[in-house]
């Protein structure tokens, strides 16, 4: 055991200077788990298994910190002085310290990072969303309900001219916000600047018809990082500005992906798949981590919006407490994770208003697009009472990130997601819940509106499609093939 990597109850953890991580772990027969935590810390910080003779005093004082250790469920604490993390805001570099080589220790049968917890001096150095709900909603005025929008399917094999002729059946219907599903690229049936010429062509129709306007996410991965740029500044002009996002595979092309195009192109939407993360998020699986903390790192990058899960309403494996988390996570100023608050915004605690304020905003249902105004108006009226002569010099925010809802959802269970997320702000991206409508795509966009109308006025989706023609279709198909809502 490296006995100088641990230091059981050490207060000098909670000085706003470290990274708090928790793991849980297993280890091998006849290892001591205390003897494994200080190798963990020593592997991921500074250490390696072995003491050298190249030390420094400035080198030994970066060593992480085991600080608590709970040998009944397995876990341990570490916290690494965040000054160790590239003060250039990467994400790559901190992931790579404390979810890198520690996962392929001999001792450990299992390894999982459960939460963590980013100090408030740590939040200056990273970009944190600029382009967010807020501004969509304003691009397409669409309030007090979720931003409508569907994955073009089939997911891959339409012609470039196929896969714009649904994307303006399903805006002509009355959606919003169109995706390309997470493969498509530049393939030789579907050549990415001939999709965004059509696109374009049909959203322009689309708008023209249904006199709103609309977006469309193109996925702008790639092999190489110039290709990816040629790709966004080829949306980019052709589109008019808030009309496209630039979706990014996170997991896939990675988080040096995601971060260039959030500070390449700080005026977009940043949508992040998460193709590829349930191979280290699912609760199964002895070595990764959870949703929550893949949402917390999307939101420290600048992401504005990601895929964060159906809460067990739709297809995909995911639980409500981990689905819904992490959406809270991404969406809102501060809320409790599995083991830390974490608070984008800082205030100066002597202010009891603004921690009031900071309270409310937790408990109450924001209208996301009034949040920032009402937080803005907030602080000019501390001002203005001179209350707190620091606040101006010290406070910050990390903006929100919009959950992105899809995978098995449909119009007929739209309204229960929402009752269980007890939320609006979110994008839903529903494929099949459209495009398998009995009438078609144009019928199952005209049905989500009727879903989310349905709610919106509190009337049951089954009242309410006897005077709706494709809710009452969509109701009967979707029904018959097992996805039927709970009827009150």
């Amino acid at each position: 055991m490296q006995e100088k990597y641990i230091s059981l109850n050490d207060q000098r953890v909670y000085n706003d200077q470290y990274l708090l991580a928790v793991f849980e772990v297993g280890v091998q027969s006849g290892k001591d788990l205390m003897a494994v935590a200080s190798e963990m810390a020593a592997e991921s910080s500074n250490g390696s298994n072995i003491e050298v003779g190249t030390v420094t005093k400035f080198s030994d004082a970066m060593g992480a910190i085991v600080y608590r250790v709970d040998e009944e469920r397995n876990l341990i604490w570490i916290a690494y002085p965040w000054r160790i993390f590239d003060r250039g805001g990467n994400i790559q570099n901190i992931l790579t310290f404390i979810a890198g080589n520690i996962f392929g220790m001999a001792d450990l049968k299992k390894c999982r990072l459960l939460d963590v917890w980013f100090p408030n001096s740590m939040l200056d150095q990273y970009d944190g969303p600029s382009y967010t709900l807020t501004d969509m909603r304003e691009y397409l005025k669409a309030y007090n309900m979720p931003i409508i929008g569907t994955i073009i399917k089939p997911k891959i094999g339409l012609t470039a001219s196929e896969y714009a002729e649904v994307s303006y059946d399903f805006w002509s219907g009355g959606g919003m916000f169109v995706k390309n599903d997470e493969p498509q690229a530049n393939q030789d049936f579907c050549p990415f600047d001939k999709m965004v010429d059509y696109i374009k062509e049909s959203m322009e129709e689309a708008e023209r018809e249904t006199n709103q306007r609309k977006v469309h996410s193109f996925n702008v991965s790639a092999a190489d990082f110039d290709t990816m740029i040629e790709r966004a500044e080829y949306v980019k002009g052709k589109m008019k500005p808030g009309s496209y996002a630039f979706l990014v595979d996170g997991v896939t092309a990675g988080w040096t992906a995601v971060q260039t195009i959030r500070r390449r192109y700080p005026d977009v939407f940043l949508h992040f798949h998460r193709a590829g993360h349930a191979a280290f998020t699912r609760s199964e699986n002895s070595f990764g981590y959870t949703v929550p903390v893949l949402t917390k790192f999307a939101r420290l990058a600048g992401v504005s919006g990601i895929h964060t899960g159906t809460a067990g309403v739709g297809k995909m494996a995911g639980t409500d407490i981990d689905d819904i988390t992490a959406a809270k996570l991404a969406l809102l100023y501060e809320y409790d994770g599995f083991f830390f608050e974490q608070d984008w915004l800082k205030f100066p605690k002597q202010n009891s208003d603004a921690g009031k304020y900071i309270k409310d905003s937790k408990e109450k249902d924001w209208q996301e697009n009034k949040e920032l105004e009402q937080l803005n108006n907030f602080y000019k009226n501390l001002a203005s009472k001179k209350t707190n002569k620091y606040f101006n010099q010290n406070w910050r925010k990390i903006r929100s990130t919009c959950p992105i809802i899809s995978g098995g959802l449909n119009p007929v269970l739209l309204g229960e997601f929402i009752n269980k997320i007890k939320d609006v702000d979110f994008i839903t991206t529903m494929g099949a819940g459209v495009h398998a409508h009995p009438l078609g795509t144009k019928a199952g966009a005209k049905a989500m509106m009727q879903a989310c109308e349905a709610w919106q006025k509190g009337i049951d989706i089954y009242k309410y499609a006897k005077e709706n023609t494709e809710l009452d279709y969509a109701i009967q198909f979707y029904d018959k093939h097992g996805t039927q809502a709970k009827r009150k």
